[in-house]
């Protein structure tokens, strides 16, 4: 497959580019500097991009089957978002090209607390990081108004961090998972894996899922 990887050297971003690379698809990984392309592997194509830079996306995308949206906003730039999803939506609209969005967890429900969100519930999200779960929250809105594009929404776990690949994971839809421990958690290495998943076989379409352990 012919993968297009925004975000290419952030957390997530960077993963994806080495689980793609490993399963032997063809990465143009887009970054939003030129300076940041010593730090990709030697083997993806290399491009400079603002995700939501509709001419410039329309560009990228051209040829390729995939779009995975690793991108992140800088800090204090969270009421972006929106607006860059919409560009990136519109940069798609023409090409037919399928898009996976990495988002936030913001908006799945927490079981048992009767329809409570991870944005309303504190055990999840200190109020303090609220920003950028709403932040999160209006970029689903833009995928969910969305009718021109094949996206897929993957909202990770309450936790998400470095760690190990052990490729084996649980998938849910519109509700946080959470293990025997009340604990929700996948490394972001896992997260990379059900993307790549997703991508080769495709089983969402305009539809939010989610994974953890």
């Amino acid at each position: 497959m012919k993968i297009v990887v925004l975000g290419a050297v952030g957390n997530v971003g960077s993963r994806v580019v080495n689980e793609a690379l490993s399963r032997g698809h063809d990465v143009t990984a887009v970054v939003r500097d030129r300076a940041q392309f010593d730090t990709l592997p030697a083997n993806v194509q290399r491009y400079a991009a603002d995700v939501g830079d509709r001419n410039a996306i329309a560009n990228l995308s051209a040829g390729q089957d995939v779009v995975i949206n690793a991108t992140r906003p800088a800090s204090r730039q969270e009421g972006c978002v929106d607006v860059t999803t919409e560009g990136l939506m519109d940069g798609l609209a023409e090409s037919g090209v399928r898009l996976l969005v990495v988002g936030g967890a913001a908006t799945l429900t927490v079981p048992g607390t009767g329809g409570k969100t991870v944005l309303e519930d504190e055990n999840f999200l200190p109020v303090a990081a609220r920003h950028v779960g709403n932040a999160s929250a209006r970029q689903f809105d833009v995928c969910l108004a969305e009718k021109r594009v094949d996206w897929v929404y993957l909202s990770p776990p309450a936790q998400l961090a470095p760690g190990v690949r052990t490729g084996v994971y649980r998938t849910g839809s519109d509700e946080l998972l959470l293990d025997e421990n009340g604990r929700s958690a996948i490394s972001m290495e896992d997260l990379a894996v059900a993307l790549l998943d997703e991508a080769e076989s495709p089983k969402h379409h305009r539809e939010r899922f989610t994974v953890a352990y």
